[in-house]
């Protein structure tokens, strides 16, 4: 018991004399670019709390005209009013979008496309972690429902608006978690097997296929699309596991705050230059390798396909 004590008492003095390196280290890289964006619109998903909640805020700070996009307007509005008063831009609006339900994602496109005649910028940012198993209110099951599916659905209703608007962008958040996913079209709503961990490890692996073909589909058209991983935030993502909770807790000091997550979102949404790269997957500011299940075209094609049929839509 002594020696673990010491062992324990040693790493922890490890850990208190290198913070500052390591800290630094963890933080990850920095949105450069000093593009502002008067006479810009952006829709952000989520972005009443957390990585979504700082994008807004940096790119309200840039001059843009920012929605909110988010399941529960009080808690939107709070981070509106104080991004308005943070940024003196009192372009940040709120607008009710649950992902986990069709019909509120039809009523928010139906709703803003009312409201706006452009749309720059796109930022899917919104997703759940580790939930035990439940479905969406159209009988998905939740990881592949809101992480994938609603943004897959919001996405396709916003598109002609992101091509009127022209140059625009799409980002889609994934995770390097997506290395341990798999899209198993035998069970795509994990009916025969259920793993929360590795459901959510799935739904990553889907963001970077659907931003994949998405690229693909929109060559020629001026909209272009990058896939994102934030890093290893300290956010309310990890509510429902306990494990991991205790893990952020023990380890906060090491984790990026949601303003360093929120970096390489920011880079693929303003950074010059990045066209080419379009359909890539970025994390740090730069470009970075992805799984091979995530290059494999006819999976990324098929998944497309799919999600069409149960969403009840035509994409070509």
């Amino acid at each position: 018991m002594l020696v673990i004590l010491g062992l324990l008492t040693s790493f922890l003095s490890f850990l208190y004399l290198t913070a500052p390196s390591i800290r630094k280290f963890f933080a990850g890289g920095v949105c450069r670019t000093n593009v502002q964006l008067p006479g810009k619109v952006v829709v952000i998903t989520g972005a009443n709390t957390g990585i979504g909640k700082e994008t807004a805020r940096e790119l309200a700070r840039r001059g843009a005209r920012v929605y909110i996009a988010c399941r529960d307007v009080l808690k939107g509005e709070s981070a509106a009013s104080e991004i308005r008063a943070d940024t003196k831009n009192s372009q940040v609006l709120v607008r009710k979008l649950d992902l986990s339900d069709t019909r509120s994602i039809r009523a928010f496109a139906e709703g803003f496309l009312a409201e706006e005649k452009q749309l720059h910028i796109l930022i899917n940012n919104a997703g759940v972690m580790m939930c035990p198993y439940s479905k969406t209110a159209d009988g998905f099951e939740t990881h592949l429902g809101v992480n994938h599916l609603g943004h897959f659905l919001l996405t396709y209703l916003l598109l002609e608006r992101l091509k009127e608007s022209a140059p625009a962008r799409v980002v889609n958040l994934s995770s390097v978690v997506h290395h341990a996913g798999k899209i198993r079209f035998h069970d795509l709503q994990s009916e025969k097997h259920y793993s929360r961990g590795f459901a959510y490890c799935h739904s990553k692996l889907a963001n970077v296929l659907f931003t994949r073909e998405l690229a693909k589909r929109l060559q020629g058209t001026g909209v272009t699309t990058y896939a994102v991983h934030p890093g290893i935030v300290r956010s309310e993502l990890v509510r429902h596991s306990f494990l991991l909770c205790l893990l952020w807790r023990l380890f906060s000091h090491f984790l990026k705050s949601a303003r360093e997550g929120a970096q390489t979102s920011l880079h693929c949404a303003l950074a010059e230059g990045l066209e080419p790269l379009s359909g890539k997957y970025f994390s740090d500011c730069k470009r970075t390798w992805v799984s091979p299940s995530a290059r494999n075209n006819k999976t990324a094609e098929r998944l497309w396909n799919v999600s069409c049929e149960l969403l009840g839509i035509q994409w070509e």
